[in-house]
């Protein structure tokens, strides 16, 4: 941003009284992009930012995206992530697949879930459990499907941090990992994934390149206006590929 002579302004939002705040700010003429990040389904925040014709970028896809024109993203192949992490696992012979997934009011959460049951068309409804993308939602998620169904041989966790606290779990149970029961998870947050016991095998999204092709597309719509006329010439959305990145848990 800085080699384009723009200056960039952090603003956080926790609550309701935040997203007010934030849409003042932004209608006061103080900025002339936004790039938006984590929204919910019925987050306000999009409607203010709109209602102040402030150009935006996305990260993620909107879930109230489809149709309207203008809305730009840039966002991972979740979907298609989660079918290759369910794929390796049906591939490793293992059969009863459980999910732990994120707040399906986030479209990432929602889009790995769709993924998962695009492999497991037929999946016990009692091996998918929502959670909320930490630890300690891994854990309770964990304990809640054992409950539900001890012979599973296979967990797919939304994220990352879903899937460590998932396999403390399995730790406390005395079950194996991977030999009782494989893990997967997806993100591919170093820290978290290679210091996990065993370390995890995860769906690796590139964050740090998606942040970058936010900024290019916010900064191809703050050009000049006849840079987005013409065929190829407004931003359009963009999903980045994922990868399975295989090691210890499965």
């Amino acid at each position: 941003m800085t080699a384009h002579d723009n200056q960039l302004v952090l603003l956080l939002t926790e609550g309701r009284g935040d997203h007010a705040r934030v849409g003042r700010y932004l209608a006061g003429g103080h900025v002339d992009g936004a790039l938006v990040f984590s929204l919910h389904l019925d987050d306000p925040l999009p409607g203010l930012i709109q209602h102040a014709g402030v150009p935006t970028v996305f990260g993620g896809r909107p879930g109230w995206s489809d149709g309207r024109s203008g809305v730009v993203y840039v966002d991972s192949d979740n979907r298609g992530g989660a079918r290759e992490a369910v794929r390796h696992l049906a591939g490793l012979g293992r059969t009863r697949i459980a999910h732990i997934t994120g707040p399906l009011d986030q479209t990432s959460a929602a889009d790995r879930l769709d993924g998962f049951r695009d492999v497991m068309v037929d999946a016990d409804p009692r091996l998918i459990v929502e959670s909320d993308f930490t630890p300690a939602g891994g854990e309770r998620a964990m304990r809640e499907l054992l409950d539900r169904r001890p012979d599973l041989d296979a967990v797919f966790a939304a994220n990352d941090l879903s899937a460590v606290g998932a396999l403390r779990v399995l730790r406390e149970r005395g079950r194996r990992v991977p030999d009782d029961v494989a893990v997967i998870g997806f993100d591919d947050m170093l820290p978290v994934a290679e210091q996990a016991d065993p370390q995890l095998t995860t769906v690796r999204q590139d964050i740090e390149e998606m942040g970058r092709l936010m900024a290019r597309l916010l900064l191809r719509r703050l050009g000049p206006r006849s840079t987005d006329q013409g065929v190829g010439g407004a931003p359009s959305s963009v999903v980045l590929p994922t990868t399975l990145v295989r090691r210890a848990s499965a």
